[in-house]
């Protein structure tokens, strides 16, 4: 199969009968899906795993990609909602009501999960607003990259750049990122 031909024409060819086109946005999509489902799993096992699961299901899917968003969008939602299964299915521990001391650890669990959400989202926004001070161009990279986890490769696509040309910025980028931060929220950054 040709590597240069675009994901709508594999598809094309995948539901005009080419089975083995598949393949190609497989190899494609595999590094993304599988860092994806690692995220959602914590466990390479389950990650390697539900990966399978969600390239079976866009395959049965495929018909149903009309093309309006991405294929990596779309596929985004595939691996979304199947990890959020697997996770539902997979056996949680569970204590006994009973038990004496299951209520106030309980507590502290949600108290302590509650805290780190706050931190999270704490430094979520502080990122957030360093990226807001930097120029478009670096804004774009960095969020292409880091938000949106689209490839080197894919960024060079969008932006209509070569891809080393896409490191160079993207570096430059980060370094710019680092000096808002440190300028702008310097004692911030002192606790992470």
């Amino acid at each position: 199969m040709s590597t240069g031909l675009n994901d709508n024409e594999i598809i094309s060819k995948v539901l005009s009968g080419d089975k083995q086109a598949y393949a190609g946005l497989v190899n494609r999509y595999q590094n993304y899906v599988f860092t994806l489902a690692l995220r959602f799993t914590k466990n390479r096992e389950d990650a390697e795993e539900v990966a399978q699961d969600i390239f079976i299901k866009a395959y049965r899917s495929l018909a149903d990609f009309r093309g309006a968003s991405k294929f990596s969008t779309w596929l985004y939602t595939i691996v979304n909602n199947t990890c959020i299964t697997f996770l539902r299915k997979k056996k949680l521990p569970m204590d006994s009501l009973d038990r004496e001391g299951v209520f106030e650890a309980a507590d502290s669990q949600e108290s302590a999960l509650r805290a780190n959400l706050v931190e999270q989202k704490s430094r979520v926004a502080m990122v957030n607003n360093a990226i807001n001070l930097l120029n478009p161009d670096d804004a774009e990279v960095i969020t292409l990259f880091y938000k949106s986890e689209q490839s080197l490769e894919e960024i060079a696509r969008i932006l209509g750049l070569e891809t080393n040309a896409v490191k160079v910025r993207l570096h430059r980028a980060r370094t710019r990122l680092k000096e808002k931060m440190q300028h702008h929220f310097s004692e911030e950054v002192k606790d992470l």
